[in-house]
């Protein structure tokens, strides 16, 4: 029996005791959690129960953006020791499954994935996971850099599926965490210049500060004018689009140059148009991406070799008794805030 923040239903989070399975398997290890992040599909459960079909039925604790230390390793485990501190892959697929042999284990449809029902998120003290999705950290990376490798993870995953040519502009449409991660992602992978769209200006104050980025706020002038005006007519190389709004899909092709790539990051709640002719017309690609695979090492190895600093995104970090309370000022300060960490209890 253990603490944890539990979501016990729609609009109601409690700190508790909560029985989980501890056992360590061979290939498995313990960690002790240090930093939880609260992402965005976490807020949802929150405030609507659901997302799509993953309905929160039971109570089910939250959390899946996750850095701790190895406290316990299983008898075949060699690459962790105890006392290695490491961040975690969540989502645990089917070894023997298709998607996995094929290298695509995000897509396969047994994998398991924290803090999402009926499976339970990280917030709480201690959790068991395959070793096989656990990854040193650098002794330069902090617990709370590590915490952000998941949704950096999405960034890099986004980037890897626009084939991005050095030198290339690109745009982001969208500019909450996963849409700076993104860009973050867009520029450590050849991009000389990423544009970042969105209405709230705290937002793009924060990633503005970045080398390499240009801001838009789309009250002021739309997306498509600005980088109409940017490239002398021709458009952006790479056009991603990471906030799931309808009105930012629909104009999807006016932002990208004739052959260029649009890269679907952001998951709309409900259908929406799309503007196929716009894309044909201009033999646009369009790539699509869920979560990530193969990307934590690479993403590790960028944030320790100081290529990109995520420490700047990280808005607050509130100690694991007023977890609830950083729950309701992710979803009070949404237009502000660009990510909020728990520190764990040591």
């Amino acid at each position: 029996m253990a603490r944890a923040l539990v979501l016990e239903e729609k609009g109601r989070l409690s700190l508790r005791d909560f029985q989980l399975p501890q056992a360590v398997g061979p290939g498995d290890v313990r960690v002790g959690i240090r930093t939880v992040g609260i992402c965005g599909s976490d807020v949802h459960y929150y405030t609507h129960g659901k997302i799509g079909p993953f309905v929160v039925r039971e109570p089910m604790i939250l959390g899946h953006e996750a850095a701790g230390v190895v406290l316990e390793t299983g008898k075949d485990v060699r690459h962790l020791k105890v006392g290695d501190r490491v961040c975690m892959e969540p989502g645990i697929p089917d070894p023997t499954s298709r998607a996995s042999k094929l290298g695509i284990y995000n897509v396969d449809p047994a994998v398991t994935f924290w803090a999402t029902p009926p499976i339970h998120g990280c917030l709480t003290p201690e959790v068991v996971h395959p070793a096989a999705f656990t990854y040193r950290l650098p002794d330069n990376v902090s617990f709370a850099e590590g915490a952000m490798v998941e949704p950096f993870a999405i960034g890099m995953q986004s980037a890897l599926r626009a084939r991005i040519q050095p030198g290339d502009i690109g745009i982001v449409t969208g500019a909450g965490p996963i849409g700076m991660m993104t860009a973050l992602a867009a520029l450590a992978g050849g991009c000389a210049k990423v544009y970042v769209a969105d209405l709230a200006q705290p937002k793009l104050d924060i990633i503005g500060r970045y080398d390499g980025v240009e801001t838009i706020n789309i009250r002021q002038q739309p997306a498509a004018a600005a980088i109409a005006e940017a490239t002398d007519g021709w458009g952006a190389d790479v056009v991603f689009e990471c906030s799931g709004a309808a009105p930012a899909i629909l104009g999807l092709p006016a932002l990208a140059r004739p052959g260029g790539a649009i890269v679907l990051v952001g998951m709309p709640v409900d259908p929406v148009p799309m503007d196929i002719v716009g894309l044909q017309a201009k033999e646009l690609r369009v790539e699509t991406v869920f979560r990530y695979a193969n990307i934590y090492d690479r993403a590790i190895a960028l944030i320790g070799a100081g290529k990109v600093d995520l420490k700047p995104l990280i808005s607050a970090t509130l100690a694991f008794d007023d977890s609830v309370a950083a729950f309701d000022r992710a979803v009070e300060a949404r237009d502000t805030d660009v990510k909020i960490q728990i520190d764990m209890p040591a």
